[in-house]
């Protein structure tokens, strides 16, 4: 009995030191000391949560900060996700998928808008009016977007690929620019900017398909949705309290949005009530259904290799296990 009884007290001699030894994520991980997520302004949403300081009230008990970083595009929330540099970032859905597909460990977890964010557009005086016309044309795009994917789709419709056209890779903002400089002749546009060069330089939009503009999507990385279910399905509750706000305090919502752009009204409004749907928030059938289709056109275009299964990146991308309530 006695040697059984010191064999026991080594035994969890023996394992309390190995625990400590063991890193903390073997036990379950630790808070984080910042949650870390983006606001953009195609993502009107995330403005309004940031200007109320949400977020910050919801984690203040918890001593965990919030630090916020813009993204300017879907390509660069998608690379800063990849990097570890935020937690959660917005994105079209179709880029979140194509960046699922390319090896991102993201989770798309959330719907904060119906957009028709996008449209070929180009300046008043040339003479494009339809896809065709874009053939030997310089276009300015962000690769890795909602924009471009909708340009490949548009082209793919008139039986044309990108190496019909000459693509001049610029982020969104530099894009309207050189656009209205007369540097590119068409750009695959991206509100504000987009309504901005249509009102106030009278650019038009000669090619617009609202179905093909997919869903804006929140992600998360995986590792953080693993490690902190809990915080996650609390950020999302805060989502929906800004988002509920926005849908039924519009004009506060404006006023928001024109502070941190300094865009004039009628810009504002062609975005957020014209091109800007906010009614919806979880993942669910017609979510999926748009960002399928966009995958499988960008197969077919030879974007995503023809081996690939796109519905099954696609049900590895989509966690809509998180509830939402607020």
């Amino acid at each position: 009995m006695i040697s059984v009884t010191i064999l026991s007290r080594r035994s969890l001699l023996a394992s309390v030191l190995i625990a400590g030894l063991l890193p903390t994520a073997a036990f379950g991980a630790d808070k984080p000391k910042t949650i870390t997520i983006d606001w953009a302004t195609y993502n009107p949403v995330s403005m309004v949560l940031k200007d109320k300081g949400l977020l910050e009230k919801e984690f203040a008990k918890d001593g965990i900060a919030i630090r916020w970083v813009q993204t300017l595009g879907s390509n660069k929330a998608l690379e800063f996700l990849n990097a570890g540099s935020i937690d959660f970032g917005s994105t079209a859905g179709s880029a979140a998928l194509l960046a699922k597909i390319n090896g991102n460990p993201i989770k798309s977890i959330y719907v904060y808008s119906q957009p028709e964010w996008t449209a070929l557009v180009t300046r008043k005086d040339t003479t494009i009016n339809k896809i065709e016309d874009l053939k030997g044309k310089r276009v300015a795009v962000t690769r890795g977007t909602d924009p471009h994917i909708f340009l490949v789709r548009a082209l793919q419709s008139v039986k044309l690929t990108e190496k019909d056209i000459v693509p001049v890779l610029l982020q969104h903002p530099d894009g309207k620019t050189a656009l209205i400089r007369g540097d590119v002749d068409a750009w695959a546009g991206l509100d504000p900017m987009m309504a901005q060069a249509e009102i106030e330089n009278g650019a038009r939009l000669f090619y617009r398909n609202r179905n093909a503009n997919t869903w804006g999507i929140l992600n998360v990385r995986e590792e953080f949705l693993k490690d902190h279910p809990d915080l996650v399905k609390r950020v999302l509750a805060v989502y929906e309290q800004a988002r509920k706000y926005s849908l039924a305090n519009y004009d506060d919502e404006k006023r928001v949005f024109i502070a941190v752009t300094k865009l004039p009204g009628p810009v504002v409004d062609k975005q957020l009530k014209e091109r800007t749907d906010i009614t919806s928030s979880k993942i669910g059938a017609p979510q999926r259904e748009s960002i399928l289709a966009a995958g499988l056109a960008l197969q077919q275009a030879g974007v995503i290799k023809a081996g690939v299964d796109v519905k099954g990146a696609l049900d590895a991308l989509i966690d809509d296990s998180v509830p939402l309530t607020n």
